[in-house]
């Protein structure tokens, strides 16, 4: 499924690769690729595939609960979540600031066991904070899962840090792989975007 939901992507241009005119994101980080999962939910057959993909992984996995990294990944979390009859809620990455004062959203059974949902995985650092979030709370998170990975050496060893699992439906690599098969990249491109994925600070130097 990782090159089939890979090849989706590409189709509904949820993820747009442009090597020669890179994308900019909030880090301030250049990039050759912007993946924006919520298109999916706008395409019955890619956002059923996407359902089945986490359906599949979280087979790995017993759970009570599932929980949304918000806020991209709540949607994905309560497809999955309805789809298995399990409780679900969402985690802000900040407390708000009026009413209630939630972090979490939604109901949190004690002492439950946690799948978190998030659309992707660069660094790790939205994901990891909610499920920092999810722990205070006396609950145990089972692992994160995604659509999608970056693939990054940070984001690996972030989780390992953090003790935690994560698995994703496709990733970079196989993007690469069927990008290029599909021809939205030639091999120079290809080889530029594999560049870019080993050290993203150096390679968007280039364009300073």
């Amino acid at each position: 499924m990782e090159k089939e939901l890979a090849e989706n992507l590409l189709q509904i241009k949820a993820i747009r690769l442009n090597p020669q005119k890179p994308f900019q994101w909030a880090s301030g980080i250049l990039s050759p690729i912007y993946c924006d999962n919520r298109w999916v939910l706008s395409f019955p057959e890619v956002r059923n595939m996407v359902k089945k993909g986490l359906l599949e992984l979280s087979k790995e996995f017993e759970f009570d609960a599932i929980g949304g990294v918000a806020t991209a990944g709540i949607p994905h979390g309560a497809i999955l979540a309805d789809a298995l009859n399990k409780p679900f809620f969402y985690v802000r990455s900040k407390k708000k600031e009026h009413g209630r004062q939630n972090q979490i959203e939604g109901y949190l059974p004690e002492r439950a066991r946690v799948l978190m949902i998030e659309d992707l995985i660069s660094t790790g650092g939205s994901s990891l904070k909610a499920v920092e979030a999810v722990r205070k709370n006396g609950c145990r998170v089972e692992a994160v899962l995604a659509l999608f990975s970056y693939g990054f050496t940070e984001a690996e060893n972030n989780f390992k840090n953090a003790q935690c699992e994560f698995r994703t439906i496709t990733h970079y690599h196989a993007l690469l792989t069927t990008a290029k098969e599909m021809g939205y990249l030639n091999e120079e491109e290809k080889k530029l975007l594999e560049e870019w994925r080993k050290d993203p600070q150096q390679w968007g130097q280039r364009f300073s």
